[in-house]
């Protein structure tokens, strides 16, 4: 696949986020290069006007003045040292971080700022950045989240085909934890009648124990204009034999109903349990603030 890199700066590094777990996201590139068939980013791109079909991740923004910008606005005297979530819409440690560098960059203005934030990604690529993280975590709240919906070689292949294998982002959590950080499992989107076997599912928990990983949680697909019509589509040509379980579960909704998702996530966590799965780093208190870093929470 041929991708376009368009280096663009920008004028804003911060992005306001409303009705989310979070209130300001952090995206160092738009669009990415993974082609994941459910990627929920397709429905944005749809609701835009732009390719949510498999031209989607042939175009990535390069914003290649997101760092300096962001350290501009962690130093400005009304914001409030509040949460950042780094990759909500596109994935931080996609394959052109490591020529541009630009979340390593994001990493050190935030580690610099002592300010608390998420990275969501597929990337193992982020080991790489193994002592920022270890020394933003302890100045702030610090969390990685790899998105593991899988362990199936099959449904991986099919599903993620341009992602790092599961086990490389399973021994990057393992690394994580190693230094310190916070790093946990995120089974998400689990595929109803797909990657949502009992065996399936055990196995991912299983290996999420074995790499260390500090928690997991799951989640069932969820399918809006966008994301529908090109998962459906490769739906048919992987699955054909599925395609009626999923226009009836999906049917004038993009959600699955609390009778459908409690049984999963009430399968994971129990297997959580089973498998005893917790953080086990061990207890580093964060330094004192410095004199400057004190100045900016008052």
């Amino acid at each position: 696949m041929r991708v376009e890199y368009r280096e663009e700066p920008c004028k804003s590094a911060l992005n306001p986020v409303k009705g989310m777990g979070f209130k300001w996201s952090l995206n160092p590139y738009m669009g990415c290069v993974h082609r994941c068939t459910f990627c929920y980013v397709r429905h944005f791109e749809h609701r835009s006007d732009r390719p949510s079909d498999d031209r989607y991740g042939t175009s990535i923004r390069v914003k290649t003045n997101v760092a300096e910008v962001l350290s501009r606005e962690l130093a400005r005297p009304s914001w409030q040292h509040e949460h950042v979530a780094i990759g909500a819409a596109t994935d931080p440690y996609q394959p052109a971080e490591g020529r541009y560098k630009l979340t390593r960059a994001c990493l050190e203005a935030l580690r610099d700022a002592s300010n608390p934030f998420s990275i969501i990604t597929r990337g193992p690529m982020i080991v790489r950045d193994l002592e920022v993280l270890a020394e933003a975590s302890q100045r702030a709240s610090v969390s990685v989240t790899f998105s593991v919906p899988t362990v199936d070689e099959d449904v991986w292949r099919r599903t993620e085909p341009s992602t790092a294998h599961p086990r490389q982002r399973l021994k990057a959590v393992r690394a994580l934890v190693d230094a310190g950080v916070n790093a946990r499992v995120g089974m998400a989107p689990i595929l109803p009648g797909i990657s949502d076997r009992p065996e399936q599912l055990r196995e991912v928990v299983r290996a999420a124990r074995e790499a260390g990983a500090t928690g997991i949680w799951a989640n069932l697909l969820f399918l809006k204009p966008g994301t529908r019509e090109h998962f459906l589509e490769h739906l048919a040509e992987d699955w054909p034999e599925q395609v009626p379980l999923y226009e009836e579960l999906y049917e004038r909704k993009a959600y699955l109903g609390a009778e459908l998702m409690k049984p999963v996530r009430g399968e994971v966590s129990r297997l959580a349990r089973e498998y005893e799965i917790g953080d086990r780093r061990p207890l580093k208190l964060a330094p004192p603030p410095e004199p400057e870093q004190l100045s900016l929470t008052v």
